[in-house]
């Protein structure tokens, strides 16, 4: 069993598109994942439209869904397997609130890996964020301490020289053999 949800954590991750600044999964993988035809999401979806607003999920435009088609090559060769309509795309609330219209068993044990999966991601995007903090700071104590060492060779020069010029103007005392 752990095999299988490990499985669909990575099929389920590798669904998650960033468009639009956000992260999003196409109506038809959730379709699929919810192994019900993409058709009849979107008919639930319509009849519900008022539960789904702008941020919850939205329809691809034209170039956005050319650009997400040649990187994911889901163009699939022969009469009627292209798409008549431009998909819709959920954000994480909007799949929030599929599990509201979807009411099978399936949906729910779907929209909770699903949730898991978005919250695992949130959660790289901080770690991300916060090793990305740390290496400025980083960079920023490498540059003063490269400023450190470049004002300490600079004084050491100004010692070295006053030091020579100070030998040569210099009278030696002393026993004389």
């Amino acid at each position: 069993m752990e095999d299988q949800s490990q499985l669909s954590e990575e099929t389920i991750s590798n669904k998650i598109y960033f468009i639009r600044n956000q992260k999003v999964m196409m109506d038809t993988d959730l379709a699929a994942l919810y192994e019900v035809e993409t058709k009849r999401l979107n008919e639930q979806v319509k009849r519900n439209l008022s539960r789904f607003p702008e941020d919850f999920m939205f329809q691809l435009t034209e170039n956005e869904y050319n650009s997400l088609r040649s990187q994911i090559a889901t163009l699939k060769k022969g009469r009627g397997t292209h798409q008549k309509y431009l998909p819709f795309v959920f954000t994480e609330h909007g799949i929030l609130m599929l599990s509201s219209v979807l009411k099978s068993d399936k949906a729910i044990q779907t929209n909770i890996q699903i949730m898991r999966i978005f919250t695992k991601v949130r959660q790289m995007l901080l770690d991300t964020t916060e090793i990305k903090v740390d290496i400025l700071h980083i960079q920023k104590k490498l540059e003063n301490h490269d400023k450190n060492i470049e004002l300490v060779f600079s004084y050491l020069d100004e010692l070295t020289d006053k030091k020579e010029s100070e030998e040569v103007a210099r009278v030696k005392i002393g026993y004389k053999k």
